[in-house]
């Protein structure tokens, strides 16, 4: 009996539909693409055939989750040393049981024993549900080199003994699992890695005079103001990048000074006037180092040149009800980039305070579903109501896998324990068509035009000032509203 031999091009994924090499698993439905058969010995749920919940990696003709039981032919996918029904690695093992081993050789602390201290390090990430990528991570040798000198008391398991570390991107990211677990306190993470940076940066400074300056400037303003900011609220990515170019601008001010053979104790108005006379807008952040110069005597007094910035214009009420249209019924939208979009079309909410929800702020009781965005909570309609909820529950990005935790940011990060870098969601949100900033002037402007603009700020979470300069602004006429309960 002759055999029929497949050639490379005629070999398909049954559910993608892209091309797979010889030798990909082969299941009643055909050939599985490595992405494809990952992702199906990773999902978990209620069989539609027998109903049981457990590993559900076939698909029934109606699109439901089958398990191998009833799907039949898939294989065998019981771990033969913790019973789990998971993706076999060696020799009939699962993932995680093999990543718990690999951990306890890395975290061994020299008595044939996980280091007590980062026990709950070890039980969160020998635990995720999606091990594979995590298996990857601890086998890259800079990753063991970390964890080794943390288990053996080679750096101290503190802030400061992990700054001794090196890359600093892995670094951070076991910092953020340790704090995660609560192994070390919590900081923020981005005033650490600012922390880290800086004195690199320094060094870079050839002139010694300007660096001990610049080194002044940070520690005793730029530091100060963040530590400060960090104490009350996370400081965000945009804060840190302002620290920076506060930084950077300051030293091309002190070069630009030293070739005009100018110290900055001796710069003249006639300087200044010209520094900004460049390019004005791009170097207005150099006025904060002008500033504190000026104040510590470090540089004559002199007036520094005030640089009008104008707010963007709002985008027109036609074009926001147009992309309100366009997110609620557009299926081919990305789910998380249309509840972001909604979230500032419908409440004006700035993106850096989106990714700072978690699900918690969504209540839902009964058929009615509200957003803590301030006080008193505030309603959702429908259909974003219904959108939002099945967003929450299986729709999120990064949810647990890899070497993530759970997470119950509404828009998780690749970070564990930390949510979506407000840069990221805007270049996604503006990629969909949706401009971040003129739709929440837009609809915050709306808004105030449609009720008293004090119960705007609260139950958006605005400050009352701010919706009140608005509300003049766009001709409103709620100035001799009363606030308070008016149904008595």
């Amino acid at each position: 009996m002759s055999r029929i031999r497949v050639r490379p091009e005629d070999l398909f994924c049954a559910r993608c539909h892209r091309a797979v090499r010889l030798g990909a698993a082969h299941w009643p439905e055909g050939y599985l693409c490595s992405a494809c058969y990952d992702h199906a010995l990773e999902t978990y749920g209620q069989c539609v055939g027998c109903g049981v919940d457990r590993l559900t990696p076939g698909i029934a003709p109606d699109g439901g989750r089958w398990c191998t039981n009833c799907a039949g032919g898939l294989g065998e996918f019981h771990c033969e040393r913790c019973g789990r029904e998971a993706r076999r690695y060696l020799l009939g093992v699962c993932g995680n049981c093999v990543l718990a081993e690999r951990l306890e050789e890395l975290l061994d602390d020299g008595a044939g024993r996980v280091r007590p201290e980062l026990v709950p390090f070890f039980d969160e990430v020998r635990s995720v549900p999606r091990p594979k990528a995590t298996l990857t991570w601890v086998g890259k040798p800079h990753v063991q080199k970390i964890l080794c000198a943390l288990a053996r008391g080679e750096v101290p398991l503190t802030h400061e003994g992990l700054s001794t570390l090196s890359p600093w991107r892995s670094v951070a990211h076991v910092r953020d699992l340790l704090m995660h677990t609560s192994v070390l306190p919590h900081r923020d993470r981005h005033l650490l890695l600012f922390e880290r940076r800086l004195p690199e940066w320094l060094d870079s400074i050839k002139n010694l005079e300007h660096r001990q300056l610049l080194n002044r400037f940070a520690t005793w303003h730029i530091l100060r103001k963040l530590r400060a900011t960090a104490a009350k609220r996370p400081l965000g990515p945009g804060a840190i990048k302002t620290a920076r170019t506060q930084l950077i601008q300051a030293a091309a001010f002190l070069t630009w000074l030293a070739e005009r053979d100018r110290a900055v104790g001796e710069c003249t108005q006639a300087d200044l006037d010209a520094w900004f006379a460049q390019d004005a807008t791009a170097r207005r952040v150099v006025q904060a180092f002008l500033r504190w110069s000026m104040d510590h005597q470090v540089m004559p007094r002199l007036k520094v040149p005030t640089i009008r910035t104008e707010n963007p214009a709002p985008i027109s009420q036609h074009h926001r009800i147009a992309l309100i249209r366009k997110i609620m019924t557009r299926d081919d939208l990305p789910l998380m980039e249309r509840i972001a979009a909604a979230l500032i079309l419908l409440y004006a909410q700035p993106v850096r305070r989106l990714v700072r929800l978690t699900v918690h702020d969504v209540q839902h009781d009964g058929d009615q579903v509200a957003l803590l965005l301030g006080d008193p909570p505030t309603p959702v309609p429908e259909p974003f109501a219904e959108l939002l909820l099945g967003y929450i529950r299986d729709g999120r990005p990064n949810r647990p896998g890899g070497t993530l935790p759970a997470s119950d940011w509404l828009f998780p990060g690749r970070r564990a324990g930390q949510p979506m870098d407000p840069a990221t969601l805007g270049k996604r949100l503006t990629t969909a068509g949706v401009p971040t900033l003129h739709s929440r002037t837009a609809t915050l402007r709306q808004l105030v035009l449609q009720a008293p603009p004090s119960v705007v700020a609260g139950m958006l979470g605005y400050h009352a000032v701010h919706t009140e300069a608005v509300a003049a602004q766009a001709g409103g006429t709620w100035k001799k509203y009363a606030p308070g309960d008016h149904a008595r």
